[in-house]
């Protein structure tokens, strides 16, 4: 065995290893509160978050989650949060892609951490993006008071959400909700502020105010049914439209509604019939090493993930750091921009490092970027990337002037852009290459992903030299090995903060994936993007060339 194939054969078991400990993650969390809160609900005769989903869409079609790994780890104290304590994703209901958001009553009975807030207005932007029809299967308790200060009165807290309601009602993008178990306060208006609202009866209330707390507030005392119950909110004040004896009644009646939703305006994107990659898209897990420093052809993974492994590449020889390049992904045309690792020559002859992002690559990127615009063509990033080249150099050649111009073609982009985190998304790199921060539709990472300021060894010698010295000008002494110690926890906290999962837990991913997976997410979201039309003129504004 040669030495090129022991290293494939490592970066396989890596990804592997990884992609395993990943599947075993999901399939935790995919049990909310635990099988003994699943029991519960269905001895209420009531189905759990996800097996409504499974219930209400299209058996032969994918369901794209969203935000799986919201809040993990970040709630120790109050016993976790699994999935954020609510279901959500993209798929397909009597045949037509929409938005679904269930919440997890096996979570704290559904109640609102702030996590579950954010992951909430995650769901709602994207449907708001992509003019997506939105279906809200609501049982929660509202908001987990604990926490209140940290969900209830920003601008990105609960009340975000009503206002999404409305204004999604406004752009005319269908809303329906389902009452299947709790809702109350001020959650009670996220369903009334939908086009349709349905209630199952025996297990669905909503009220205001619940029966405790109409007691201590005014002294009235009244059950849960008479108060708000199915009966007496459709027969007595008109609040929900129709009640349904049980959940899978409810949701037979939600496939219905779609069933006759008329055909939405498209985008226009172009779409000719899919071919799959001619190389073997498993092939992935040999290139990308384990090692996260060492080099790799970039261009190789792409190969292995659009149609027929073509790509028209774009500027070939120039700015060779950055693949930039039209193909096609499940039929889809798109404009890829890709990070090269692999170790380059520019036309000038001078050694480029992989990763980073020199003067002619932003350059090349801008134009390329421009490009796609003017010709209705969606962008998909893959992040390898350390960086903007640094030093003297870099500088004198004017690295901001162009790194300013890359970001703005991709900030003013009005084609959907997707990001995949292939590697590491290290500072600046991150930004332009569509971060979270810059609006991607989608953007999900490999198990393989780091994202942060820099690198973990740059960092952590960086924070030591600052707390050595800080130690030092108080009179302190430290020795080697006391430096050596520092030296090693302060990696391992940044290196846990480096990770895809402390990244897919605060929503700056949309999540992780395999990158088997990567075709699906990418043609489901554009199938999703293709549902809105364009409306601004791209304009990149000031930017010197």
């Amino acid at each position: 065995m040669t030495a090129a194939e022991i290293e494939a054969h490592k970066n396989e078991d890596n990804l592997k290893q990884l992609l395993f400990q990943l599947k075993k993650k999901l399939e935790r969390i995919a049990l909310g509160g635990g099988q003994k809160k699943i029991e519960k609900e269905h001895e209420k005769g009531k189905l759990t978050a996800r097996e409504r989903i499974a219930y209400l869409i299209d058996k032969d079609r994918p369901f794209l989650e969203i935000g799986a790994l919201a809040g993990e780890g970040m709630y120790p104290e109050e016993g976790g949060c699994p999935a954020g304590g609510v279901v959500a994703g993209i798929g397909y209901v009597s045949g037509r892609q929409c938005m679904i958001i269930a919440n997890d009553a096996t979570v704290k009975s559904g109640a609102w951490f702030p996590i579950t807030g954010k992951k909430n207005l995650r769901a709602q932007e994207i449907a708001m993006e992509n003019r997506l029809p939105t279906i809200y299967l609501v049982d929660s308790a509202g908001i987990y008071l604990p926490l209140q200060a940290d969900i209830f009165a920003d601008k990105e807290h609960f009340g975000r959400m009503f206002r999404n309601n409305a204004q999604m009602s406004a752009m005319g993008i269908t809303q329906v909700a389902a009452i299947m178990g709790s809702c109350v306060a001020g959650g009670a208006y996220l369903p009334i502020m939908s086009d349709e609202a349905l209630i199952v009866d025996g297990t669905g209330s909503i009220f205001l105010a619940g029966p405790y707390l109409v007691k201590a507030s005014i002294g009235e005392d009244v059950d849960v049914e008479t108060l708000g119950g199915a009966t007496t909110q459709c027969e007595i004040s008109g609040v929900t439209d129709n009640k349904y004896p049980n959940d899978k009644a409810c949701l037979d009646a939600i496939k219905r509604i779609f069933d006759k939703l008329g055909e939405p305006e498209r985008a226009g994107f172009n779409r000719i019939e899919p071919q799959l990659p001619k190389l073997n898209p498993e092939e992935i897990y040999q290139i990308i090493p384990y090692d996260r420093t060492k080099p790799y052809n970039m261009l190789e993974v792409i190969k292995r993930i659009v149609d027929n492994s073509e790509i028209d590449l774009y500027k070939e020889n120039y700015g060779k750091t950055l693949i930039c390049g039209r193909a096609r992904i499940d039929g889809w045309a798109v404009g890829i921009v890709a990070n090269q690792r692999t170790v380059v020559k520019s036309k000038k002859g001078e050694i480029q490092m992989g990763g980073v992002i020199y003067s002619d690559s932003a350059d090349k990127a801008a134009r390329f970027i421009m490009l796609c615009n003017q010709q209705k063509i969606p962008l998909v990033f893959f992040q390898d990337v350390t960086g903007f080249m640094v030093g003297s150099r870099a500088e004198h050649g004017g690295i901001i002037k162009d790194g300013a111009k890359m970001v703005s073609a991709m900030a003013n982009s009005v084609v959907p852009k997707f990001t995949i985190i292939v590697g590491n998304s290290f500072g600046a790199g991150n930004y332009a290459m569509c971060g979270k921060a810059y609006d991607p539709r989608l953007i999900f990472a490999y198990p393989t992903a780091q994202i942060a300021v820099m690198s973990g060894a740059s960092a952590a010698k960086t924070l030591l030299q600052i707390q050595v010295s800080s130690l030092k000008a108080k009179g302190e002494n430290i020795s080697p090995e006391q430096e050596q110690k520092l030296l090693e926890e302060i990696t391992n906290r940044y290196n846990a903060q480096m990770s895809p999962y402390y990244a897919a837990a605060r929503l700056w991913v949309d999540g992780i994936i395999d990158p088997l997976q990567t075709r699906q997410v990418i043609s489901m979201g554009i199938e999703a993007a293709n549902h809105a039309p364009i409306q601004k003129r791209y304009n990149v504004g000031v930017i010197q060339t």
